[in-house]
């Protein structure tokens, strides 16, 4: 039966819905951003962030049924992660964070972030982190220093790109000696799908085991927003049939690359079940697969 609809909205998504189905219990919304005015944003960040903070994400949860969450650190704050912690902070134990950093950070301030329950470095090649510039080497770099620390182990690089910078990388994303997390689809152009080149590293990555793809975003290349992203329907199905065992899903709240208003989470979940094709299969995405990639305890 379909949920109740709400009724009061929740801020940063649009409508009054609740998923179709509603998600199993441990699932996992495992690419989400808090704005914090508590927080300074970085000085090379040139626009005003939302009011997103911790209480309304809350609200998102209660709508969508999800009760995990990983707080990633956005641009806005550059390698400054005061926001994320805290967040994780107010969320407790079923929360993880991914963090921005210098490729020079020290042993000590990454065994500090993995004692704060942070399980992952993200490097952004889409938009500047930081006022230096984002390069393959400060991922090689960061990666290294994950695989040597104790601290970090079962850490992984998160990376946001554009498709052609995923097929001029190809060679070094294959050579990381950690796992590799791939932001947002690979923001492949939906109307190429499968058949795109930057899927086809996509797909090699996954093939060698040591890849995995957030299913979300699909906004950001969509032009069928008015009949949620439909069109991305080939490309997440190919996703899911190359590798359901490392996928996992997020909604992106609180969706600072759209226009305000323009996006309703509860399709974004409608839209995994699309992609999945089978109520096993999402549940894969939601619960397990974020539970061995982040550590959290799946439910008994």
């Amino acid at each position: 039966m379909p949920w109740p609809e709400l009724t009061t909205p929740v801020p940063h998504s649009v409508g009054l819905s609740r998923p179709q189905r509603p998600p199993p219990p441990g699932a996992c919304d495992s690419h989400m951003h808090i704005f914090d005015a508590r927080f300074t944003p970085s000085p090379h960040w040139p626009r005003t962030p939302p009011h997103a903070p911790v209480d309304a994400y809350r609200q998102l949860q209660r709508r969508l049924g999800t009760e995990c969450a990983v707080v990633v650190t956005p641009s806005t704050y550059g390698t400054d992660n005061a926001c994320m912690l805290d967040a994780l902070d107010q969320l407790g134990d079923r929360a993880r964070g991914v963090a921005v950093v210098d490729q020079d950070v020290g042993a000590d301030e990454l065994a500090r972030l993995a004692a704060r329950r942070v399980r992952g470095l993200r490097v952004n090649f889409v938009s500047p982190q930081s006022w230096g510039t984002t390069t393959p080497e400060m991922l090689a770099t960061l990666a290294r220093k994950l695989a040597a620390h104790p601290a970090c182990a079962g850490w992984h690089v998160q990376i946001f790109a554009h498709p052609e910078q995923i097929v001029a990388m190809a060679p070094q994303l294959q050579a990381l000696p950690v796992p590799l997390v791939i932001d947002h689809l690979g923001r492949i152009d939906p109307t190429q799908g499968p058949e795109a080149l930057a899927y086809g590293v996509l797909r090699a990555l996954l093939d060698g085991g040591n890849a995995w793809v957030k299913l979300s975003g699909a906004y950001m290349r969509s032009a069928m927003h008015a009949t949620a992203y439909a069109d991305t329907l080939p490309l997440g199905r190919a996703l899911v049939q190359a590798a359901p065992e490392r996928l996992v899903w997020g909604s992106d709240w609180p969706h600072t690359t759209e226009a305000p208003g323009t996006v309703n989470d509860a399709d974004l979940l409608d839209l995994l079940q699309a992609w999945a094709g089978s109520d096993a299969v999402a549940d894969r995405i939601l619960v397990d697969n974020p539970a061995r990639l982040y550590g959290f305890d799946i439910p008994s």
